[in-house]
């Protein structure tokens, strides 16, 4: 007498007859597994339209007909973080200076890094707007209004690093939004952000490892 004994196959479920010892094979229907279903493509220009494309609108420069973002807001949006990077160079900056206190000068100098780091991304965000056709906006009167950060002077040295760990948090904050909302609509732009936004992450974790052991700011 042979024990029925279900073992599981590549199709479905094997059992055993006890009449003749022999196994009987229960298939079961395939599925489509949606998991392994291949991702749909992006349809490909043809060459023929590509050139036609790139004949249009030639003044334009960089921005062909391909280019699928809002380019009024992201030009907008991309002001806001030069006025917000230059306002940070002038706060380090000021702060550079201003540092006091037995810790004042090491602080300093980590002060002036981020100001010249932050001036670096000012530069590139510039080059970016006149790349994408619009004029980047330096004008002394409208930094303030613009800028997503504060220009705050402190007082203390844990003022100053507070203050500049604050701007640092808008500013990580400002990009990952920024990066969110283009997407995939402009990878060159999404992808200098996100090489500002890691740096922007660098100095709040180094201004908030400085604030540690410093007496509170008031």
């Amino acid at each position: 007498m042979c024990a029925i004994a279900p073992t599981q196959s590549v199709t479905g479920i094997s059992l055993m007859n006890p009449a003749t010892c022999t196994a009987i094979i229960m298939t079961t229907p395939k599925t489509a597994d949606t998991a392994t279903l291949p991702a749909k493509k992006t349809a490909l220009t043809d060459t023929a339209t590509l050139r036609l494309q790139a004949r249009k609108h030639i003044e334009q420069g960089a921005v062909t007909a391909g280019y699928s973002a809002d380019l009024t807001e992201v030009l907008k949006q991309l002001n806001a973080a030069l006025a917000t990077e230059i306002v940070c160079v002038l706060r380090y900056r000021r702060h550079h200076f201003m540092a006091r206190g037995i810790h004042g000068k090491g602080v300093a100098e980590e002060f002036l890094i981020h100001s010249n780091e932050e001036q670096g991304h000012a530069d590139l965000i510039a080059a970016r707007i006149v790349q994408l056709g619009g004029e980047p906006d330096f004008a002394p009167d409208s930094l303030s209004r613009h800028s997503h950060a504060e220009y705050v002077a402190g007082g203390s040295l844990s003022e100053m690093i507070l203050e500049n760990l604050v701007a640092e948090r808008i500013a990580i904050d400002s990009y990952r939004e920024l990066i969110q909302y283009l997407g995939d609509q402009d990878p060159t732009t999404s992808h200098m952000l996100k090489d500002i936004l890691a740096v922007e992450e660098e100095h709040a974790d180094e201004l908030a490892d400085l604030l540690e052991g410093l007496p509170a700011p008031r």
